[in-house]
C-alpha cells in the first residue's frame, strides 16, 4: 500500500481531532475529486514502519479522537489487504479511539468486508460534482452517507451516524 500524507490535528475529516491517512489508488474517477493526485496506485510513498510509527504517535496523544483513512480510496483492491490489517491492529492498539473510512463504493458492496468489523463510521460512495454541497457535515455530495458501522451491522441495513 502507498500514501500520499498523513494530516495531524484534522477537524474536517469525523468527530473531533483526528490524525488523517491519504491512502494511493482509485478506480472511481470522480469528477470534481479534491485529491486526483491520489488515483494513481503507485503514486506517493511506500506505506512502512515510519509511517506507523508517526500515526501511532498522533494516536497515542490524549486529546486526538482518532484515524480518519481516506484517499484515493483506502477500499481500493489493492489497499484492502494492508487497510483492514492496519485498522485491526489501530483497534486493539487504541480501542478507545474512532477509526473513520471513506470510500467511493456503497456500503450494499462493502457489508461482507472484514475491515468493517474494525471500524466505527463510513462515509460511503462516489463524490457528485453536480450534488455538492459545502453545508453538509463530513462529506462532499448530497448522495454520500455518513453510516454508523456498528448499528448497521447490527441492523442488517444503513443506520447513519447521528
Amino acid at each position: 500500500m502507498r500514501y500520499h500524507n498523513i494530516t495531524k490535528e484534522d477537524m474536517l475529516n469525523g468527530d473531533g481531532l483526528r490524525v488523517v491517512l491519504w491512502v494511493a489508488g482509485c478506480s472511481h474517477g470522480c469528477k470534481g475529486c479534491q485529491n486526483p493526485i491520489t488515483w494513481d496506485p503507485k503514486g506517493g510513498l511506500e506505506f512502512d514502519e515510519a509511517a506507523k510509527e508517526e500515526i501511532y504517535e498522533q494516536m497515542g496523544k490524549s486529546y486526538v479522537a482518532g484515524i480518519t483513512f481516506s484517499g484515493g480510496d483506502p477500499l481500493y483492491q489493492g489497499n484492502r489487504l494492508e487497510i483492514t490489517a492496519f485498522a485491526k491492529e489501530l483497534k486493539e492498539k487504541y480501542p478507545k479511539k474512532t477509526i473513520w473510512l471513506y470510500t467511493g463504493y456503497l456500503w450494499e458492496e462493502i457489508q461482507d468486508l472484514e475491515i468493517l468489523f474494525y471500524l466505527d463510521v463510513v462515509v460511503d460512495g462516489k463524490f457528485i460534482l453536480e450534488q455538492k454541497d459545502v453545508s453538509l457535515k463530513w462529506k462532499g455530495s448530497a448522495n454520500q452517507r455518513v453510516i454508523d458501522v456498528k448499528k448497521s451491522l447490527e441492523a442488517g441495513s444503513v443506520v447513519l451516524h447521528d
